[in-house]
């Protein structure tokens, strides 16, 4: 056997040397301990299969290559590459191309003459049986995948903060993936490999390891419980924490401790055990109490109904509004709204500064009525306390007819409520404008605040409130976008320190509504009885001292504010019968 018939038989015997090759070939270090046992999976793992490594580690290379060492193989295998792009698909189809132009002992894959495809969308390899589909092909998960077949079916990262951030784009994600079942062929030899990285703690992969598609776990650090993996940690980690590795320490040599900290620091720790921890286990619902689910969503006006009933019957969900919270929780919708209107009791305007930068500058407007909450309007700015920033909050002070601005003093020590307060005089706004000061930690605070207020139904949202915290900052990177969301802020927030990266909208809305802890006393049922009551009383007194205009009022319907304006004699209702609400010396002066 000659020499060159050895090392073929060698690199098509064992996927591991041909990646050697492979990286050899690209100047590259020898492939690292990590890279080979993701090698060994994709070689002798299931049929259906995920991997799921931390960023960095090149788990997208070392799969290319396995595609390549496949069509090596066998020059009639398809190969169908998705990403969540059509850009990251072709990335991927366009390195296998790259490599069989540039490696000599491939040139024999090279396409010899034209009736071979050639494009860096899909593309045909020299020796392969003429058939409608190509060799390689890229598409994105959104794109047309119908039309063509595939052996081999690689998704790439088809999970991104664009198309994930929300339960219903997740159920859309796997439904797109599901339906590439299809494309693949019935053969013993066809396979799907999933590449990703956990986007959010309630990611697709989870329900694709539900599914059968078995995964191959590689964090960046050895884990310290072991159990948080459900048993999907790659098994050379497990061997090496039962040989005594050190929980903590990186699980790959390209990356160092130091690396691996300053990441951390820069990332946040939930985004960090998510991408590179691969900690899924962040899902469980005990740890994330505030929920959209306990909030009663509907529109707002200058006045508000004096009771709301709260259901959770799937009939009252709003599956219009985003929801970027747990799986399965969405907004509803009142099941039932009194038909009695009331003015609001109070209307303040939170405000929690911070300086230019990474953090926002938020202000909320709070209404109080019957023992109710109203979140009316949400404002967000990222240009610190500058005097822009802070006329704006008192124009939005002054739209919603507040009569308290409230603002936290932690940042600036009572500066920015001088400045606050030279701005109201110029601008005319009669405001009492008061400081708090946050003595606890924030995470705890949060949660103390609004979790009680929850579960009692007691929050009430406009929905245009929900629409503006979903478009904001349309210019920052979507998975940015999503940690200044006050619905990711507040369905991530949980009781360990540094939960969420920015916190300032969640911040700002339970300040707001620890100053109103003493409404949330009051009871709706008790406020329409005591209102009813004043009703009567006033319509009794009003029979005694005017019992034309009582009748007037009555036949009108007219309600307690009313009343008691035609008590004090400020206004005159309208009479039902003409003539009546004509003054008796007018009548005489007529009649004469």
């Amino acid at each position: 056997m000659k020499k060159t018939d050895v090392v073929e038989a060698k690199l098509k015997g064992d996927f591991k040397i041909f990646l050697s090759a492979i990286w050899h070939e690209l100047n590259l270090p020898s492939p690292t301990r990590a890279q080979y046992c993701i090698a060994d999976y994709l070689q002798n793992g299931p049929k259906r299969l995920q991997v799921q490594a931390f960023r960095g580690i090149g788990k997208s290379y070392v799969t290319a290559a396995y595609v390549l060492w496949e069509l090596y193989k066998d020059p009639d295998v398809k190969v169908m590459c998705v990403s969540a792009s059509k850009e990251r698909a072709d990335n991927n189809s366009i390195f296998i191309q790259k490599l069989i132009l540039t490696v000599p002992w491939l040139a024999h894959m090279r396409p010899k003459g034209d009736e071979y495809r050639w494009s860096r969308i899909n593309f045909d390899i020299g020796g392969t049986k003429p058939t409608q589909s190509p060799s390689v092909k890229s598409v994105g998960i959104t794109g047309n995948m119908t039309g063509s077949r595939s052996d081999i079916l690689l998704f790439d990262d088809v999970e991104v903060p664009n198309n994930s951030a929300t339960d219903m784009q997740r159920e859309k994600l796997i439904q797109l993936i599901s339906e590439a079942e299809a494309i693949l062929m019935p053969k013993p030899t066809s396979r799907i490999i999933f590449l990703g990285t956990p986007q959010t703690s309630f990611t697709c992969y989870q329900k694709l390891a539900e599914r059968g598609y078995r995964p191959y776990v590689w964090p960046s650090r050895y884990p310290a419980n072991v159990a948080n993996y459900e048993g999907l940690l790659a098994p050379e980690l497990l061997e090496d924490l039962d040989n005594g590795a050190e929980a903590g320490a990186p699980t790959d040599t390209r990356f160092s401790d130091k690396e691996l900290t300053e990441r951390e620091a820069s990332m946040g720790r939930s985004n960090f055990a998510l991408q590179f921890q691969l900690n899924t286990t962040l899902s469980d619902r005990d740890k994330f109490p505030l929920r959209f689910s306990d909030m009663i969503v509907t529109p707002l006006g200058s006045e508000c109904a004096e009771k709301y009933s709260w259901s959770a019957d799937p009939r009252y969900v709003l599956g219009q509004l985003p929801a970027v919270g747990l799986p399965g929780d969405r907004f509803y919708a009142p099941m039932f709204i009194d038909e009695a209107c009331c003015d609001y009791n109070e209307t303040i305007v939170a405000l929690d500064p911070s300086g230019r930068g990474l953090d926002e500058t938020a202000a909320c407007v709070l209404s109080q009525a019957n023992g109710y909450l109203f979140l009316r309007d949400m404002k967000a700015y990222r240009d610190g306390y500058s005097d822009a920033t802070l006329i704006d909050v008192l124009k939005l002070a002054q739209r919603y007819n507040a009569t308290t601005v409230l603002l936290e003093s932690n940042f600036g020590d009572g500066a920015i409520t001088e400045l606050l307060r030279k701005h109201a005089v110029q601008q005319g706004a009669l405001l009492n404008i008061e400081e708090v000061r946050a003595t606890t930690r924030k995470e705890e605070r949060i949660i103390d605040t609004l979790e009680p207020v929850l579960n009692q139904h007691r929050l009430i949202v406009d929905p245009k409130v929900i629409e503006w915290d979903y478009r904001s900052n349309p210019d920052e990177a979507p998975d940015k976008r999503l940690e200044y969301m006050l619905g990711y802020q507040l369905s991530r927030m949980c009781r360990e320190s540094g939960a969420v990266r920015h916190d300032d909208r969640a911040d700002v809305l339970a300040m707001a509504v620890r100053y109103y802890t003493d409404s949330l006393a009051l009871s709706a049922e008790q406020a329409q009885t005591d209102r009813k009551q004043m009703e009567f009383d006033a319509m009794q007194q009003m029979f005694l001292d005017d019992p034309q205009r009582a009748l007037d009022a009555l036949c009108l319907g007219m309600g307690h504010h009313e009343l008691q304006r035609g008590l004090r004699g400020r206004s005159r209702p309208q009479s039902w019968f003409q003539g009546s609400a004509i003054p008796e010396t007018k009548k005489k002066e007529r009649r004469g």
